[in-house]
């Protein structure tokens, strides 16, 4: 592929992306279709097809971007401290999350469904992403924590990700769903998402 035709295709991805991005700020994975996705973007809808061959590949390709600006600022947390402590590393580590509140709904909804419905040249795009995410976390706790044995290594690796899975839902939680708690008599304690990260990771790293 010639460069600027390199360059106007990944254009073009970004922009359909970036629509997609900006629908789900107010709609739902259900409600997002490539038409209104198609509709968001400066070309025809018809064209979208000759990037991504499902609405979910185009989803894949934005957790994909959530995940590599994820890595950067891990990487960035690695790289500019010499040591932390488990408080300090939790409280990065924490709004490092929160700073990324499409990735939590993304991995807490649709994530088997997204990844079911791409093919897997995307998905494998996608994971080395998240293999990035993987060794810069990993890394940050070969730094910072030395004395950690490596089985604890392993297992906070392990349980975080399943845990980050589930921040959105517990922390985004609707009217109605409030209101039908109290009514069934369920006792719940509100965390924002940057709460919930910090007393997790904590647990994990204790």
């Amino acid at each position: 592929m010639a460069k600027g035709t390199e360059e106007r295709a990944n254009a073009r991805e970004e922009e359909i992306v970036s629509a997609c991005e900006k629908l789900y700020e107010t709609m739902g994975f259900k409600e997002i279709t490539i038409k209104e996705i198609g509709k968001a973007t400066s070309f025809t809808r018809t064209s979208i097809y000759n990037y991504f061959q499902t609405r979910e590949e185009i989803f894949l390709a934005l957790l994909k971007r959530e995940y590599g600006r994820w890595a950067d600022r891990l990487r960035q947390i690695v790289e500019e401290n010499e040591s932390l402590n488990k408080e300090r590393f939790a409280d990065l580590l924490a709004r490092s999350l929160e700073e990324r509140p499409n990735m939590l709904k993304l991995l807490s909804m649709n994530l088997f469904d997204i990844e079911d419905n791409s093919r897997v040249e995307c998905l494998t795009e996608f994971k080395t992403v998240f293999r990035q995410v993987m060794e810069y976390l990993r890394g940050g706790l070969n730094k910072f924590f030395a004395d950690m044995s490596e089985e604890k290594k392993t297992d906070f690796m392990v349980l975080f990700f399943p845990f980050i899975y589930g921040i959105y839902p517990h922390t985004a939680a609707t009217e109605k769903q409030r209101a039908a708690m109290q009514r069934a008599g369920v006792e719940y304690v509100y965390y924002d998402v940057y709460e919930m990260s910090y007393k997790g990771i904590l647990k994990l790293l204790y």
